[in-house]
């Protein structure tokens, strides 16, 4: 390029204005710069930018995502806790019912058992109180017949008279002691 100015044959060139020559050249390396970056950088640019954006589009999406799952999955919790809390109250119900049952049950067995012991023990009173009258009759039976034979002067040997008068004496006290 200084030669061209050079050959201009002494024509003074001005730094501030650049020679024809240098505008064209320039003009041309700028618009194939403009060509290669509008060409092939400012696409690859603008996918890289679009990747970037998606991605942080993507990132907030999932976050927002993520969110709403875990809300709805704190919701399942707390139904499930307040289900596992309801069931536990229904369980202590039903333990509480069951003890007041089994509770009932053995209260009507200890009943059935003292009334049982309770029978037994009259059936038992009622035998030795039979067996000890049955002892005192022969006993007073044998008695009075020996004061009656001491006092008749007679003797009661026979068994089936005594018996017999024995007999009819208790039945005399008997009624009248019923009366």
């Amino acid at each position: 390029m200084f030669f061209l100015a050079a050959e201009g044959g002494g024509a003074t060139h001005n730094p501030i204005i650049p020679a024809w020559q240098e505008i064209v050249v320039g003009g041309i390396a700028f618009i194939l710069l403009c060509f290669v970056l509008m060409k092939f950088v400012f696409p690859r640019m603008e996918q890289t930018f679009q990747a970037r954006v998606d991605a942080i589009e993507g990132g907030i999406k999932r976050a927002e995502a993520a969110q709403a799952e875990a809300n709805q999955l704190l919701e399942q919790y707390r139904a499930q806790l307040a289900e596992a809390r309801t069931d536990a109250a229904k369980i202590r119900d039903d333990a509480r019912a069951d003890a007041e049952g089994i509770r009932q049950d053995i209260l009507a067995k200890a009943r059935e058992e003292s009334d049982r012991i309770i029978a037994a023990g009259k059936e038992q009173l009622a035998a030795e109180r039979a067996t000890i009258v049955r002892e005192l009759r022969t006993e007073v039976g044998t008695i009075a017949v020996d004061l009656a034979s001491k006092i008749v002067g007679e003797s009661l040997v026979d068994e089936a008279r005594r018996k017999g008068t024995v007999d009819r004496f208790l039945s005399g006290l008997e009624s009248a002691g019923a009366r």
